[in-house]
């Protein structure tokens, strides 16, 4: 009989936590959720104040008696899910059960599994928490209202087996919202005149950017203004006017949360956020590591804090001063973001003697090089800022400003270690200004236009909707990766290389939604819900009241949207392809691979064909239509109509549409 029966939630967690116990413990695994609301109908109880109607879940029927027969043999049970809100939620269920007394102190939690961590929490057991319970039972109680009310509205007006989802429509609705963005941009002409200079002191040259008029800033948009000022700058002497000097600094990025981990490890590896909660899971239960068992190599991975222990602080700080010197260590403390949990702390590495290059042979390849990501990030973290020598010089020709910019690393810093990448920002490039003095002449050698197009929007790529829906307060750290991966499984987006694009169908579905429950679908009103969430985890809003006053508008909603579609038909729109079997024009229709072209005349006529997708550009080489087609692999191409018979145009890439200025340059030359 063991004297101690500690429940977590999987196996890897198990084996971990069971090398720092004695031989009477026991430990074992739920393998996640035991009770969860029903598939097969809404599941909660709205007559009796929202209560949910949990059931065992299918399939756990032996795994259930197995934790009943364990826990009746053991003289006190230990509930070590994971430390957060789902965590909670899990315990509470377990406890439910198992027959153990909610306010029994049976919770012990773990924001690293390490021997000193484990044996000290089993000594502090405490009570459930029901506020952090009840915010985990408000969000699927919620989510649960929504999805079953208005997934039936898209069964009727688009095809049976859709379903929408709170959070996962407002993310569908951003990456809509920007593919129109982009599809409605305009590009705008715009130029840069530079000059290279020599500087006669030191024989060498540098590059200068026209920047303004008279000190003046100036902005140039055609090939005409580019004419007029290269005539007048064309004989004059380019002096120097002023010469500032200076020093900037680069801080390092503070130690990972879950959103950072995910956006990092999206760029720099190029991971799903999905692989990447699946690697830091492995990471945080424990990795046989050779002469050292076991081991839980990272803190938890769900958090939006970038607090840091002072034990791991310490560590740091023994560590850079032995690698890097003194003089690359700073103690540096980070502000965790408003509305952020701060229950756990940063995602950093639980030993630092465990370096990633002396433990790689015990890792898998995606371990590796995520452990690898998350050690230097939080030793960069503690490290000095980067410096750099700058340089700004102005130089004036016939009343035209020129301005030269340029810097070098004086001191690397953290730099050494570990650089964020961001979405659509270039590194730091070093560039060469020499040392000029003011009132001096420098030679001009040539100059050079330079005509550009002002670039649409970026699509959004996994990492920056992560960070956007960050930003924005919709979902929390635990939710950013399942919310992306429905998404995506329901085919209301694919990816295009990293890209997130909108189908026909997430746009119809979109369209449906926001033109019918606005007051729902928007940023506005699910980044409220969050914040009543937290209240609910504070203990500072009961979670009924939350759902109270969010279903009596909402139930409003759904009847007036039921009954102002009632009679209403989603037109269908029709496609300029006659059908060869009937002769009517085929209308264009929605399936589970997205569209298809379908006879009008359905029973009847039963013909239906694959829809073949154009853009709004003519071909480049003979004005033809371009058609949209994929690979094997999934990814996009370009082809043109009369392809192989008269044009033989084929671009991986989309052409684009010329700009009228362009096109009016074209016509003049």
């Amino acid at each position: 009989m063991a004297d101690k029966l500690i429940i977590v939630e999987s196996p890897a967690k198990a084996n971990t936590i069971k090398k720092f116990l004695g031989g009477s413990t026991k430990v074992v695994a739920s393998m996640g959720h035991i009770r969860d609301l029903p598939k097969s109908k809404m599941g909660v109880d709205i007559e009796h104040d929202f209560e949910p109607e949990y059931i065992n879940i299918r399939g756990k029927g032996d795994l259930i008696k197995s934790l009943k027969a364990d826990a009746k043999k053991a003289k006190k049970v230990y509930l070590a899910t994971d430390p957060d809100r789902e965590g909670e939620a899990i315990a509470w269920h377990l406890a439910h059960i198992l027959d153990i007394p909610e306010d029994s102190d049976c919770r012990v939690t773990f924001n690293e599994i390490t021997k000193e961590t484990v044996q000290n929490s089993i000594k502090k057991p405490r009570k459930i928490d029901m506020n952090l319970t009840n915010a985990q039972q408000a969000r699927r109680v919620l989510d649960r209202i929504v999805g079953y009310k208005i997934s039936p509205v898209l069964w009727k007006k688009v095809r049976r087996g859709l379903s929408a989802g709170r959070v996962q429509s407002v993310a569908v609705k951003l990456i809509v919202d920007r593919e129109e963005e982009i599809e409605k941009f305009v590009p705008e002409e715009y130029w840069n005149i530079l000059a290279t200079l020599l500087d006669e002191n030191s024989k060498k040259t540098f590059i200068a950017r026209l920047y303004g008029k008279d000190k003046k800033k100036i902005e140039i948009h055609t090939k005409e203004e580019v004419d007029e000022i290269v005539k007048a700058i064309e004989k004059g002497k380019y002096i120097v006017t002023e010469v500032k000097k200076g020093e900037k600094k680069r801080t390092p990025a503070p130690p990972f949360t879950t959103s950072t981990m995910q956006q990092e490890a999206s760029r720099k590896l190029g991971f799903t956020l999905k692989k990447t909660m699946s690697v830091a899971q492995g990471l945080y239960e424990g990795v046989k590591v050779e002469g050292k068992g076991t081991v839980g190599l990272i803190t938890y991975m769900r958090t939006d804090s970038t607090r840091i222990s002072e034990e791991a602080r310490a560590a740091a700080k023994k560590e850079i001063i032995k690698q890097y010197g003194e003089n690359y260590y700073e103690n540096r403390y980070y502000k965790t973001k408003q509305n952020s949990q701060d229950a756990h702390e940063g995602i950093r590495p639980t030993y630092i003697d465990l370096n990633p290059e002396e433990i790689k042979d015990s890792l898998s390849k995606d371990q590796y090089k995520l452990y690898k990501l998350i050690y230097n990030r939080f030793l960069a973290s503690q490290m000095q800022a980067a410096v750099y020598d700058t340089i700004t010089a102005n130089i004036d020709v016939n009343n035209y400003n020129f301005r030269a910019s340029g810097q070098s690393l004086k001191f690397k810093g953290f730099m050494t270690l570990y650089v964020e990448t961001l979405d659509n920002q270039k590194e730091e490039e070093e560039s060469f200004v020499p040392d000029l003095q003011e009132g001096q002449e420098v030679i001009k050698q040539k100059i050079e236009t330079k005509q550009s197009f002002t670039e649409p929007p970026p699509r959004y790529t996994e990492a920056s909707l992560v960070k956007a829906l960050e930003e924005k307060g919709i979902g929390r750290p635990s939710t950013y990766s399942p919310t992306i991966t429905t998404i995506l499984e329901r085919r209301y987006i694919e990816k295009e290389q990293k890209q997130l694009v909108p189908t026909e169908l997430g746009k119809v579905v979109n369209k449906l939604l926001t033109e019918n429950f606005s007051d729902i679908i928007n940023v506005e009103f699910t980044a409220k819900i969050e914040e009543e969430f937290d209240e609910v985890a504070e203990g500072k809003e009961n979670w009924k009241q939350v759902i109270r006053d969010f279903y009596g508008p909402f139930e409003k909603e759904v009847e007036k949207v039921d009954k102002e579609l009632e009679h209403v038909e989603l037109t269908e729109e029709v496609s300029d392809v006659p059908c060869e079997k009937c002769g009517r024009m085929m209308v264009i229709k929605y399936g589970r691979y997205g569209k298809f072209l379908a006879c009008p005349g359905y029973p009847e006529c039963k013909n239906a064909k694959p829809f073949v997708e154009t853009i709004d550009v003519p071909c480049p080489k003979c004005g033809g239509k371009i058609q949209v087609r994929k690979s094997k692999k999934k990814r996009k191409f370009y082809i043109c109509e009369n392809n192989p018979e008269s044009c033989d145009y084929i671009s991986w890439n989309k052409p684009k549409k010329e700009s009228k200025s362009k096109k009016e340059m074209e016509d003049k030359q």
